[in-house]
C-alpha cells in the first residue's frame, strides 16, 4: 500500500467515523446523554477496560475485513 493509498484510506475511515458518531448522537440523544452520565461515575479503570475493550473490536474487525 503505497502513502496516497494510506492517506486516502486513512481519510475514508475517519469520515465514515464521523458519520456514524455524528448518527448516533442524532438519533439516540436522550440516551446518550444518560450513558454519558453513569459513564462519569464509572471508576477510571473501569472507563479504560471499556476503552481497551472497544479498540480490541476494532483491530479484530479491521482484521476479519481485511482478511
Amino acid at each position: 500500500m503505497g502513502g496516497e493509498e494510506f492517506a486516502l484510506n486513512l481519510g475514508l475511515a475517519f469520515g465514515l467515523m464521523l458519520v456514524l458518531e455524528g448518527l448516533i448522537y442524532a438519533l439516540f440523544a436522550r440516551p446518550l446523554k444518560r450513558m454519558i452520565m453513569e459513564f462519569l461515575a464509572m471508576p477510571e479503570f473501569t472507563v479504560r477496560l471499556v476503552g481497551v475493550t472497544i479498540a480490541a473490536i476494532g483491530v479484530l474487525v479491521i482484521w476479519f475485513v481485511k482478511g
